[in-house]
């Protein structure tokens, strides 16, 4: 049995009907399955990895999960914490339950002093699972462009509402856009390689680009003309904040975004191109997939 956690979100809608057109069973954990917008054929289980007394059921069984997790939707204030006890609490019922292996899909980011909350946290729970007694891939993906995607939805709020755009320095970070459905073949790869296990790998895609071409690029995608006007003084911090007001993508998820625009995210190793071979998408073709998806929704 494979259990997908976060199964609800963006990717993992994505994921759990990837494995299932597979023939892989899936148990899918979420905190509301009234809610929740699932495939059929799959388990679905009701579960919140900050109640450990409801862990037990969703993992009995279990010989792989995927995390999915992250607590940035609960609100600013906190969500390092909240990722924090998450992991350690889905460790602890995971090495009970006798799981063998965790797929853990996180980001991209040197570590350092300069880093991000965002993802300070984010390979800070990548060492508590790697923790446990189980073996854990850990994928480090960047920017996932996708429809319903925070990255993607704020790149796309910001082309259509900001013709002009005052912006800090950050503009010009250079990060390596990957496609959704990169990152899904990636996930479902890695389940059926065992040499992906216990490993860590930088996942992006065939372009490094910056956030400024990032955004100009959008906009030619679709018609529009976008003048950005970097100004130094502005730091991804005071940027965030307005940012939010022309957004759609909750506050407490948008502004540790921003923030962490101020690191740059490209791969810096590339040996799961070799173990898993799929053809990476540009990231014009990316962006067009990823509106021709939502439009049809």
């Amino acid at each position: 049995m494979v259990l997908v956690t976060g199964a609800n979100g963006f990717i993992g809608r994505k994921l759990v009907q990837a494995l299932l057109s597979k023939g892989v069973p899936v148990r899918c954990m979420v905190r509301n399955p009234d809610s929740a917008q699932l495939p059929s054929g799959a388990e679905v289980v009701a579960a919140d990895l900050l109640k450990p007394e409801t862990l037990p059921a969703a993992l009995a069984y279990v010989d792989t999960a995927y995390y999915l997790v992250h607590s940035m939707a609960g609100g600013r204030s906190g969500f390092e914490r909240r990722d924090r006890d998450a992991a350690n609490n889905f460790v602890a019922a995971a090495e009970k339950a006798g799981v063998r292996r965790v797929i853990y899909l996180g980001g991209l980011g040197e570590t350092g002093e300069g880093l991000s909350e965002h993802l300070r946290s984010r390979l800070e729970v990548a060492e508590i699972l790697r923790g446990g007694s189980f073996a854990t891939t850990f994928l480090r993906a960047a920017v996932i462009i996708g429809a319903g995607g925070a990255s993607f939805e704020l790149v796309r709020s910001l082309v259509k509402r900001l013709p002009v755009m005052i912006t800090p320095r950050w503009v010009n970070t250079r990060s390596q856009p990957i496609a959704a459905e990169d990152v899904i073949s990636y996930l479902v790869e890695c389940l059926g390689d065992e040499r992906t296990a216990g490993r860590t790998f930088d996942i992006g895609g065939p372009d490094i680009i910056s956030y400024k071409d990032m955004m100009l690029r959008f906009a030619a995608l679709q018609g529009k003309h976008l003048f950005i006007i970097p100004v130094p003084l502005l730091t991804p911090r005071l940027s965030s904040y307005w940012v939010a007001l022309f957004s759609p993508v909750p506050p407490s998820v948008s502004m540790p975004l921003i923030e962490g625009l101020a690191n740059e995210v490209v791969c810096r190793e590339d040996s799961i191109r070799t173990l898993i071979p799929i053809s990476l998408t540009p990231y014009d073709e990316a962006i067009q997939q990823a509106l021709k998806e939502d439009a049809g929704n």
